[in-house]
């Protein structure tokens, strides 16, 4: 098995009120060039967990962490016109954060959970991440915070 440092937290940017199915996330992937899903797990709105990739495989989430890291998505992420929003249901919160303690049980050790944008570089140098440096906002919440 691979080694995991990171387990990262990424959102589809599905509007509110859109529907995007795993097979839809699989095909959108396989247009930009992958050969499945990038992302480990995806989260659909009413809270199914549905595994999209085998762990065993290194993920196409984060460019320059695949290698020891994990991708977790869910479905939202955007506001009806289109605008980073923490969309995710209660269904969506309660399953994230049981499987990250799954997650975190299973791959023991220093692993650090993030969000996609937590990964940002830090372009002023000043130590410190700030929104204006996120490359996006995805997953459009503090994982730090709420994990």
């Amino acid at each position: 098995m691979r080694k995991i440092d990171y387990i990262i937290i990424h959102c589809s940017a599905t509007r509110e009120g859109h529907i995007l199915t795993p097979e839809a996330l699989d095909l959108e992937h396989r247009r930009r060039g992958f050969r499945m899903t990038g992302y480990h797990y995806y989260i659909r709105r009413d809270g199914t967990t549905v595994s999209t990739r085998p762990l065993e495989l290194v993920g196409a989430h984060v460019q320059g962490y695949n290698k020891h890291s994990i991708g977790i998505c869910y479905e939202g992420g955007l506001d009806a016109q289109g605008c980073p929003k923490d969309t995710r249901t209660p269904e969506q919160r309660t399953a994230l954060r049981l499987l990250v303690a799954r997650l975190l049980r299973r791959f023991r050790g220093n692993v650090r959970i993030c969000g996609h944008r937590d990964l940002s570089p830090d372009l002023n140098g000043n130590g410190v991440l700030e929104p204006w440096e996120w490359v996006k906002e995805c997953p459009c919440f503090d994982v730090a915070t709420e994990l």
